[in-house]
């Protein structure tokens, strides 16, 4: 049976919306977007299909094929959804404090809060995303646009920072966080802890030893190995 269509909820017919003054194409486009997003946060993955998404957003298979080519076209649509949340609760904290560690802490804690309303169909998602093929795999070329904007923000974290490093550190460090993330979003996914506290007791942890060792970055003898590991963390992102 076909699900009453969303336009109204959605509202993006509202004169007083902004894509009241963009084009019918646009609108189309923009409502198959919500209506998949949506039902990836309350359905997961696997039973988000194409047909489901055209019969909630009252349009055809072959209208929401014509903007999406599959769904793992709309699984970008939301990394990139995901991150800019990302983006917009991370900057205001950025502005708050100069402290390196607390503006990473920042960084990673926001970027958790925007992965929690996927937690439970979070294994869904690992699953399509983990062959090394798959479109959705985080480090596809695909994926890439999600992922420059949370490097952008740990470059903004370590730029911003009162915690000057020497310039080659800095300008690698921001791909070395960004693994960080991945691997931190890795853990989260089976952590079945309340609230996933398991996670955040991990992040605490890195942040306290990084904190440590953030020191030796300036002693002579280890900037050349340090500077190689940061090389390697870079061809993995490569």
């Amino acid at each position: 049976m076909t699900s009453e269509p969303v336009w109204n909820d959605l509202n993006v017919f509202s004169s007083s919306s902004p894509a009241a003054t963009t084009t019918k194409s646009e609108r189309t486009r923009a409502l198959i977007r919500d209506v998949a997003l949506r039902s990836f946060r309350e359905r997961g993955y696997d039973a988000t299909t194409i047909r489901l998404i055209a019969d909630e957003a009252g349009v055809s298979v072959g209208t929401t094929n014509y903007h999406f080519a599959s769904k793992n076209h709309l699984v970008q649509e939301l990394y990139l959804d995901v991150q800019e949340r990302h983006r917009d609760a991370a900057q205001p904290e950025l502005a708050t404090s100069t402290d390196l560690i607390q503006r990473l802490g920042s960084v990673y804690r926001t970027g958790l809060e925007q992965l929690a309303p996927y937690h439970p169909h979070a294994p869904e998602f690992l699953s399509a995303a983990v062959s090394p093929r798959s479109p959705i795999n985080p480090l596809s070329p695909e994926s890439a646009p999600a992922l420059e904007i949370v490097e952008g923000l740990f470059r903004e974290a370590v730029d911003g920072s009162s915690h000057k490093l020497p310039a080659d550190l800095a300008g690698a460090l921001p791909k070395a966080f960004v693994l960080g993330h991945l691997l931190l979003a890795l853990f989260w996914v089976y952590d079945r802890s309340p609230g996933q506290r398991r996670t955040q007791t991990l992040l605490d942890g890195g942040l306290k030893l990084l904190k440590s060792a953030l020191p030796l970055a300036r002693v002579p003898v280890l900037r050349a190995p340090l500077s190689e590991l940061l090389d390697l963390v870079g061809e993995v992102r490569a």
